[in-house]
Parts: structure tokens; sequence; C-alpha cells
């Protein structure tokens, strides 16, 4: 498995990793996210993984807020992160995402956060947000799914409500919606 940064050639095989691993209709949403964060976020950090000189996976971290009381605080987001399928399963996923909180640690960010399934991201060392005094950004998402990971520049007075780059409020990314309200 190796471990790279993004480069442009990238971004059809990531686009396609995407709309595969999440499948009709919202994989072309998350692949559209994906295109805006990179338009949008100029810092974001995208790592890819390749096997036979064929990209597999692909996960991103893109700057967000924290609306903490003391003041705001520079944090990320752990999204999107897809594995082609017939490639999930053999950890490519899990090395992903080590590999980005590395280096979200080395450039001192200290939250990250992301919404998913918690026995997945659990082996990565997150843990429920809510639990650690942090609020969601939206109702729709279930306590369950919302966690963080705390990184060494982390210091205790941060706690408050995290908060998403326009760009997932636009692409309508935040949490589930009720398709039967």
């Amino acid at each position: 498995m190796f471990l790279r940064v993004e480069q442009i050639r990238d971004r059809e095989p990531i686009g396609s990793i995407h709309r595969r691993a999440f499948g009709t209709g919202h994989g072309e949403i998350v692949a559209e996210l994906v295109d805006a964060l990179r338009r949008d976020d100029p810092n974001a950090l995208s790592f890819v993984s390749e096997e036979a000189d064929e990209v597999v996976g692909h996960v991103m971290f893109s700057q967000c807020l924290l609306d903490a009381a003391r003041r705001t605080v520079g944090v990320a987001s752990l999204s999107p992160l897809a594995v082609a399928p017939e490639w999930q399963r053999r950890g490519i996923g899990s090395a992903l995402i080590r590999r980005g909180l590395q280096e979200l640690d080395e450039r001192g960010v200290p939250l990250v956060f992301l919404e998913g399934d918690p026995r997945y991201y659990s082996r990565a060392g997150f843990g429920p947000a809510v639990e650690h005094g942090f609020r969601k950004p939206s109702l729709r998402i279930p306590d369950w799914a919302f966690q963080v990971v705390k990184l060494s520049a982390y210091e205790p007075w941060m706690t408050g409500t995290f908060v998403y780059s326009e760009t997932f409020w636009r692409h309508d990314c935040v949490g589930v919606r009720d398709k039967n309200a």
C-alpha cells in the first residue's frame, strides 16, 4: 500500500471511487463535494492510496471551526473517506485516516470531527463528541454518529459547537435528511 498526497491526475479516479463506494445518487453528491472542497479550501488535505499504480482509496480533511466560548478555533472535518469496493476490508481506509491525522497533528490542528459509524472510526481513536462536551452543527446528526478525535494541540477549554464550512451546507452534506418529512 502506497499513500501519497492527491495529484491533479487523481481527480477522475477519486470521483469514480466515491461514486462506486457511496452508490447511486449519493455517490455523485459526494464526488461533487470533493470537487467543491478542492475549490473552496486550498488548505484541505487530500490523500490517496495506490495499489499496482491504481488509485484505490481517498480521504479528505478540510478546515472547519469550533465555536468555543473563548474564541473560534480552527479544526478539521474528516469527510469524505472511500475505498473502491473491491479493495475494502484490507486496512486501506484506516491507513489513510492515520496518515491524515498524523499530518494534521504536525500542523497543530487540535480536533478532527466526522459523521460516521463508531464501530469503524473508533479504531482510529475517534469517540462520541457529545460525551466530550461538543455540540452538533445540526439536529439531523445522530449523537452516535457525531465523533471527534483530540490531537496534541487540544486544550481543555476547546469545547463548543462544531461548525462545518459553507461548502458542506451548500451541498447538503450535513446530517441525514428525512426523505418522508
